[in-house]
């Protein structure tokens, strides 16, 4: 089979409509586009924005502005409880490349929050961006301790 010897099967592309060819043909004069309007101009925007009502004031506009949204303020942490921890057996010092090694986080280089469901049992010293307070007491009652790292 040769690529460049592909083609379609007889009949099923057909030639496009040839406009403005004169009175007779039937797609002359206006060539289809009807009389005056914003479709009808060339260089015209071809369909209008989203929302857009025909210059009716849009929905968006009528309804009242209210409450407030967080959203563009929040903060997305990659969370790990301390049962991922234990599980999967690390130890000493561990820190978001650890975290990332294990299969536990997807990048090591956005913030990581540690959860404390779970326990521990070896010290461990935890490097991350924020930690719960129950995960906190739970490495220090294990004898490891919890470093905050910079967000």
């Amino acid at each position: 089979m040769d690529l460049g010897k592909l083609h379609p099967p007889q009949g099923a592309r057909r030639a496009g409509k040839r406009l403005g060819q004169g009175v007779g043909s039937g797609t002359g004069k206006t060539a289809g586009r009807g009389h005056k309007g914003q479709r009808s101009r060339s260089g015209a925007r071809r369909g209008s924005r989203v929302g857009f009502e025909g210059g009716q004031m849009p929905l968006y506009r009528r309804l009242p502005k209210i409450g407030f949204s967080n959203q563009r303020f929040r903060r997305l942490y990659q969370v790990v409880n301390l049962a991922e921890i234990e599980s999967r057996g690390l130890e000493g010092e561990v820190g978001p490349p650890e975290l990332k090694a294990a299969g536990l986080i997807r990048k090591a280089t956005l913030p990581v929050k540690i959860l404390g469901t779970g326990t521990v049992g070896r010290p461990l010293t935890v490097r991350a961006h924020a930690f719960s307070n129950s995960a906190r007491e739970k490495i220090a009652a294990a004898g490891g301790s919890a470093e905050t790292l910079e967000k």
